[in-house]
């Protein structure tokens, strides 16, 4: 069998292994270990490749910004700042026709921007919004749908730990995929919104009202946030004026959010010891999905397979446009099955030599940073597409007496959304380059 048999073989059985539950990282490694021994009939190279890949994957001083960022986001769920941004946006918007949705939703994407994690985004404002919305009679269904697609923002707005591997795999420059970002995170938050304005016109028996807070009242949970924006400001803005590194900015923020965490009496021993427990968990499991992933797209390199891919594709002549919409897609049903850490890993490597081979009018810096974009947004999407959206399962699982046919149901409303923005950064890759 050719090395290029050898490596399109190996997708349906990194697929089965899958299927069969196997761990993705371990699925990813294991098809990589045993294709590099198939393809170089013995151990030398697999050995070579074992000490090398360990030590050159570990030793990337890029991958520290992981753990500082969760981390920070350990640090920001002790803090009280998930209830204070859920109360400052109840303040301003809860009192509108679906406004403690949409509270909760201008609360994920407040939080996401301190978390950098979605299934963290989610569980921790589940625990303050869910009771709420269900306290003013928001239907169970629509609170665990607003509440998996409003935690997807924590992927989308900076500082994003999916994005940090995105730039890595592609050789970009965080700071400028964060400021990229920027503008779809708050289109996101805003369309999310309007979904939930259009969702209780059609259905008004899903959601309740909340009586009219008094400005006096608004001002003071607004100025209860501060430390949020600060976090934010000196982080995100510190990246951005070059001021510090995307990991010297994630070790300040980690710093902020601990030394608010502190203050606030949130902070002790225990709770330090269980934030620093969790964040290696968390890193852990990060680090062995992007070893895994090392050694098989490795192999992959070694077979040619990304290359001949692009030659292919090249060779069919397609126009660019319809490669792109192609390859979203793929990533909306991949999404249903993969989380998304995943997919970013196994298929960049594959898919970004054949978008950068393309002609869209731009650099091909731009064209990466526009595609990591695209692709974040509908990998955010897989988050919550039935049947396997993580989010989903993650919001599901804090409220059980919610069918999940019935979350189900509501989601697809805000899965239009994420449709609609798709469509339009798609058409206009300008708005994503603003800043750029």
């Amino acid at each position: 069998m050719s090395d290029l048999a050898l490596g399109y073989l190996s997708f349906p059985v990194l697929l089965l292994l899958i299927f069969l539950r196997a761990p993705i990282g371990l699925a990813m490694l294991l098809c990589g270990i045993g294709g590099l021994w198939l393809a170089t009939d013995g151990t030398t190279v697999f050995m070579a490749r074992l000490k090398s890949e360990v030590y050159s994957t570990f030793s990337s001083y890029s991958l520290s910004i992981i753990p500082m960022f969760l981390l920070m986001g350990q640090f920001a769920t002790l803090s009280g700042m998930s209830q204070s941004l859920f109360k400052a946006a109840e303040a301003w918007l809860g009192h509108r026709k679906g406004g403690m949705a949409m509270s909760a939703v201008g609360a994920c994407a407040g939080f996401g921007a301190i978390c950098g994690s979605s299934l963290a985004t989610a569980a921790t404002m589940s625990k303050v919004a869910l009771p709420e919305l269900r306290k003013y009679g928001y239907s169970g269904g629509f609170s665990t749908a607003t509440l998996a697609a409003g935690g997807t923002l924590g992927i989308l707005i900076p500082p994003s730990v999916i994005l940090v591997i995105y730039a890595i795999l592609t050789e970009q420059n965080i700071a400028t995929l964060f400021a990229a970002a920027f503008i779809p995170g708050i289109m996101a938050a805003l369309g999310y919104m309007l979904t939930i304005a259009i969702y209780v016109r059609i259905y008004p028996d899903q959601a309740g009202t909340k009586a009219r807070i008094p400005y006096a009242a608004r001002a003071r949970a607004l100025v209860a946030v501060w430390p949020v924006l600060l976090v934010f400001g000196l982080v995100v803005g510190g990246i951005y004026q070059g001021w510090f590194t995307p990991t010297e900015g994630a070790a300040v923020g980690a710093l902020g959010t601990g030394l608010i965490a502190l203050f606030s009496g949130s902070l002790n021993w225990a709770v330090l010891r269980g934030s620093i427990i969790e964040t290696a968990t968390g890193t852990g499991m990060i680090f062995f999905i992007v070893l895994g992933a090392g050694f098989y797209n490795g192999f992959l390199a070694l077979t040619q397979v990304p290359q001949e891919l692009s030659g292919w594709v090249t060779e069919q002549g397609f126009s660019p446009w319809t490669v792109m919409v192609l390859i979203l897609l793929f990533y909306l049903v991949l999404g249903c099955l993969m989380d998304s850490l995943s997919m970013i890993l196994l298929t960049v490597p594959i898919f970004w030599p054949v978008i950068s081979g393309l002609d869209f009018g731009m650099t091909t810096e731009e064209i990466a940073i526009w595609f990591g974009i695209l692709v974040l947004i509908v990998v955010e999407v897989g988050l919550i597409t039935p049947p396997v959206g993580m989010n989903l399962f993650i919001i599901n699982s804090m409220d059980k007496e919610t069918p999940m046919t019935a979350t189900y149901k509501a989601v697809l409303f805000f899965v239009g959304s994420d449709v609609v923005r798709v469509f339009i950064l798609l058409m206009f890759p300008a708005i994503t380059l603003v800043f750029v």
